[in-house]
């Protein structure tokens, strides 16, 4: 399911995340998330197959992840309806879990920078997609989230804002198919809890 992505430019890397004072991290909690249910945001993890345990409260580890197993094949099919539908709550289980990203990042308040800025702008850009799939939503079929798995790198403590590392990936594609036509929307950035991918900026890194 990997596929290369080749550039001539020269790499540049994408902003950190923002840890400064006066950042979203630092803000009170909101009421709720434009798009999100605030029920969703305390359930990261509430979608099939359903963990017996939240995977973000247990320690991170530095396995591999892999684009072929049927919990990574879960996640993207929910990435997939979230669009389709334009319900970001349907997605929720694809994103990297609440509490693995307060064990991640070294900010104040983790919890809140997730909520405000991480998980409002991934609804956002579910509805964005959704309306670049105009009334063609209803026709369209999921095909796979393409993993550039050769180009994932592990990202140390330290380098960006984090006390804890993680697999990191950025160009995958999340394809689709319209009447026989291919199409195709850019993942920006996935990173890994327990070797396992989560979506944590799909277009964009602010």
């Amino acid at each position: 399911m990997a596929a290369a992505f080749a550039c001539g430019c020269t790499h540049v890397e994408p902003p950190e995340w923002d840890a400064a004072p006066g950042s979203l991290s630092a803000a009170p909690l909101p009421a709720a998330v434009p798009g999100l249910p605030e029920a969703a945001l305390d359930a990261p993890d509430e979608a099939p197959p359903a963990p017996t345990t939240d995977p973000g409260t247990q320690p991170q580890t530095r396995e591999r992840p892999r684009s072929s197993t049927p919990a990574f094949d879960a996640r993207a099919h929910a990435l997939w309806d979230a669009i389709a539908t334009d319900d970001a709550t349907r997605a929720i289980s694809s994103f990297f879990p609440v509490t693995a990203y307060a064990q991640v990042k070294a900010i104040a308040n983790p919890e809140s920078d997730w909520k405000r800025r991480l998980v409002a702008n991934f609804a956002r850009d579910i509805h964005r997609f959704h309306d670049r799939l105009g009334a063609r939503a209803s026709d369209a079929s999921f095909v796979e989230l393409e993993v550039a798995s050769e180009r994932a790198r592990w990202v140390e403590p330290g380098e960006e804002s984090n006390k804890l590392g993680y697999w990191r990936v950025y160009g995958s594609k999340l394809r689709y198919e319209v009447g026989g036509t291919p199409g195709a929307f850019d993942v920006s950035s996935l990173i890994s809890w327990r070797g396992e991918w989560y979506v944590v900026h799909l277009a964009g890194f602010k």
